[in-house]
């Protein structure tokens, strides 16, 4: 005898279905959030909300929101789930402006965070909450002054040598050879902020082998486990511990801690001062040590924690940055060859030396760079979360708090009606012109408001110097294996290309010059 029935079959039908039927009810239950309050919602999917290609990796979150933007013209907002929970949408240029710049006190979170017992993951400066991040932000800030950039620069040229060095070893004279290029700037982004940042002699473009770039690659190889680590970490924070998942990945966690701690432990015994960031976070260390808020600490794996995200998303975005730089300049022969001639004409003045001053004096490089980040920004949207309840201005709509807030920045860099063409490479929509008639918060790659990238200078700056070098003596074509065109990797989380890699043929050119 069954317990419902005669038979015990039939029993587990009428269970497995009722499970079935509650989970339905259960996850579905908000559905029509956004319909009640008058925002034009994106239908979801019953257990997946709007995210069933992305849980499965088949999608980038990135275009995700890019497609909800499109499909929301003319609307300042849309809504949609994250599996069942309610999110917002932010399209419109002036609600994005209240979101991160005028009413920044409502959204000074992000929606996503690691594990708070992943400390490297959860305390550094870019996952950071109020109040612990804004007296960490106004600490840190002084790194990346005018004056301690062009300091930094002395080191950055010598990393600029190593790439000449590295290149010419290679012979690329004739025909030249085909080459990973993404890997080729990650390297030398890697030993720029290895040596500006933490005084390591960091070395990767000469030894194969270097640990940085060793747990640098590994952090960012979108498999499926580590894909769907990132897609949690800003969509599903709440399951984030239960799995242990892990920022930079376990082993990478062990390394940085390892490495970074050592570094701040022989720069205190030695009393050796380099004005760099381990010395602002020793003082830091010294001024705040008993200092406890919102269970920040300004010591161990809290501190440890700002020099790993420094050099995590310091390599990462300048590299990618000059890889697509470079990417766009092969297929537009044209424009590598504009951008080459000013390149020339400006070590013409300064007898062949690239010049802190000189980088900065370029207006194409800085047009290039510009429509280069456009087209593929490092993080591809921006998240918040309302700390406290907000109406938005001349609207009826209420957000509660603690509700998800997303700006689809690649929404908005495509938007035809802001970007002619917008999948043209074309870096004459950043004339000083055209950037002094575009309204503000409609082009965005490294945020804005308080809580924009704060090594914004510092990124682009070597970004610059590291397309000069190449540049300067290198032309770039297409190879056998570059995506034309390109095709962004639904697995990563940053703006990368499929399978990772980005490959160009490269060969010397005949030029008078030598820097």
């Amino acid at each position: 005898m069954a317990l419902i029935t005669a038979y015990w079959g039939l029993d587990g039908i009428i269970v497995l279905t009722t499970l079935i039927i509650t989970a339905y009810l259960y996850m579905t239950r908000k559905f029509n959030y956004w319909k009640k309050r008058g925002v034009l919602e994106a239908p979801p999917t019953p257990f997946f909300g709007n995210f069933t290609d992305c849980v499965f990796l088949k999608r980038s979150p990135g275009f995700l929101l890019k497609d909800l933007y499109d499909q929301g013209k003319g609307l300042p907002c849309t809504g949609f789930y994250i599996l069942d929970k309610p999110a917002l949408l932010v399209r419109d240029q002036e609600f994005v402006k209240n979101v991160l710049i005028k009413d920044f006190n409502y959204f000074a979170n992000r929606y996503g965070s690691p594990d708070v017992n992943d400390r490297l993951g959860y305390a550094n400066l870019f996952f950071l909450k109020n109040p612990a991040w804004k007296l960490l932000r106004t600490k840190l800030s002084p790194f990346f002054t005018s004056g301690k950039l062009k300091k930094m620069f002395e080191l950055m040229l010598e990393c600029g040598d190593n790439l000449n060095t590295y290149l010419e070893s290679l012979k690329l004279e004739g025909k030249g050879m085909e080459m990973e290029i993404k890997e080729l700037a990650a390297k030398f982004s890697t030993d720029i902020i290895g040596t500006t940042a933490y005084g390591l002699n960091v070395n990767s473009l000469n030894n194969p082998d270097a640990e940085f770039r060793k747990y640098g690659k590994m952090i960012f190889t979108f498999n499926i486990i580590r894909g769907f680590e990132f897609f949690a970490m800003f969509f599903l924070p709440n399951i984030v511990g239960m799995a242990g998942m892990k920022l930079f990945g376990k082993d990478a966690t062990a390394f940085l801690r390892k490495v970074f701690w050592e570094t701040i432990t022989q720069r205190m015994k030695s009393g050796e001062k380099r004005n760099d960031l381990i010395d602002i976070l020793i003082e830091l260390k010294k001024n705040h040590e008993d200092q406890d808020i919102g269970g920040f600490k300004f010591d161990g794996d809290d501190l440890v924690a700002q020099a790993a995200i420094f050099f995590t998303a310091g390599f990462e975005t300048s590299s990618s940055t000059i890889a697509f730089t470079l990417y766009e300049l092969a297929t537009h022969p044209e424009i590598q060859d504009r951008l080459r001639k000013e390149i020339l004409d400006a070590l013409d003045e300064t007898g062949g030396k690239i010049t802190y001053d000189m980088i900065l004096s370029l207006p194409y490089l800085d047009m290039v760079v510009s429509e280069t980040l456009r087209m593929y920004p490092p993080l591809p949207f921006l998240d918040r979360t309302t700390v406290e309840t907000y109406k938005v201005p001349n609207s009826d709509l209420v957000i509660e708090k603690g509700t998800p807030i997303f700006i689809p920045m690649i929404g908005m860099h495509y938007d035809p009606e802001h970007f002619p063409d917008p999948y043209e490479f074309d870096p004459e929509r950043f004339t000083e012109e055209n950037k002094r008639d575009r309204p503000s918060c409609l082009y965005f790659p490294f945020g804005d408001g308080p809580h924009a990238c704060i090594g914004t200078r510092m990124g682009l700056l070597q970004s610059k110097l590291g397309i000069c070098t190449v540049l300067s003596k290198y032309e770039l074509t297409p190879s056998e294996k570059t995506l034309i065109p390109m095709v962004i990797d639904p697995k990563a989380f940053s703006t990368s290309p499929m399978g990772g890699g980005l490959y160009l043929n490269i060969r010397k050119v005949n030029t008078l010059h030598a820097n």
